[in-house]
């Protein structure tokens, strides 16, 4: 069935909010683009004249779709070279959805995008249209075609694993900013002391290579072991010059309503470390350097202004 332009225009007035909703539940953008157009293609198959609500038929398309692809996903990443982390999404995405409550902003983040890995699929979307969408018990059993009580249910212990990830924390900007030209500060001073003081003691450092770009498959785990590494990862060296194509530019930004630190190389991103950070220290760094989860960031990145870069890398 054809659609009409005021057909098109009910869609389009759902598409960023459908973007946000697909990228918490896959955290990724390429698979969240494609599964909003999958809803597209099915709206356009639908009798659309006989829906009388059309976000809340879209957002079931959607939901049931990334579902599908959740399923599917856990098989293929069971053989994922190395860590498995998120792709990052700049400061200013729109994927990133609504930002006006700390629930919605903490739904977003890299470290709870990470922890959400750990939930089955229902529970991760119950989760995501609960807290970052608001979306009614009601409604969310609709979508899933369960119970408003098993939602409630769901919802609650999501909720828990999620909570007993992390310790929730939030910093303003300005902090963030102080405590990354500390950590860049010490991470280039060729000593590891002044990390360590800059660490919570069961600190973790995680990067996520795809198989395309060196990363260990094991996590650092420890105040001393994350420090030995990044002051080896930011000591000069011809050999890393070699394996990235240059010497890359580092800038301080957000990523994920977070502190990150980006790379930056002849206008292409190649990292994005993004850091969490309590009132203990950072106790974590998640560092993005797969190539093929780079593209919307090195996109974003060349659509706005940056300034000059705190340092250039190796």
């Amino acid at each position: 069935m054809a659609l009409t332009m005021n057909d098109v225009e009910r869609f389009e007035a759902s598409r960023s909010r459908l973007e946000a909703i697909a990228y918490r539940l896959l955290g990724s953008a390429s698979e969240a683009e494609d599964a909003v157009q999958e809803t597209f293609l099915r709206w356009q198959a639908a009798d659309v004249d006989h829906i009388q609500v059309p976000e809340a038929w879209l957002t079931k398309v959607l939901t049931n779709l990334c579902l599908n692809q959740l399923t599917s996903a856990r098989a293929r990443r069971e053989t994922y070279v190395g860590q498995w982390l998120p792709e990052p999404l700049l400061a200013g995405d729109p994927m990133l959805g609504p930002a006006d409550t700390a629930e919605q902003r903490e739904s977003v983040s890299f470290a709870v995008l990470a922890l959400l890995e750990r939930l089955s699929p229902g529970e991760r979307a119950v989760y995501v249209l609960r807290e970052a969408f608001a979306c009614p018990h009601r409604e969310i059993a609709e979508i899933l075609d369960i119970t408003e009580a098993a939602s409630q249910q769901i919802f609650h212990r999501a909720r828990k694993h999620v909570a007993d990830g992390r310790a929730r924390t939030e910093i303003d900007e300005a902090a963030a900013r102080r405590i990354i030209d500390e950590f860049l500060a010490a991470a280039t001073s060729g000593r590891t002391e002044p990390l360590v003081r800059l660490l919570t003691q069961d600190a973790i450092a995680i990067g996520d290579g795809g198989g395309k770009v060196p990363a260990r498959a094991k996590a650092f785990e420890g105040a001393l072991a994350v420090a030995t590494f990044m002051r080896g990862l930011f000591k000069p060296g011809k050999a890393k010059r070699d394996l990235v194509g240059g010497s890359p530019e580092v800038y301080a930004t957000t990523a994920n309503g977070g502190p990150a630190v980006v790379a930056v190389l002849d206008g292409r991103v190649v990292g994005v470390m993004c850091l969490e950070i309590t009132a203990e220290g950072i106790a974590a760094f998640r560092n993005q350097v797969n190539p093929d989860k780079l593209g919307r960031a090195t996109r974003r990145w060349a659509a706005g202004d940056h300034g000059g870069p705190l340092l250039t890398a190796f």
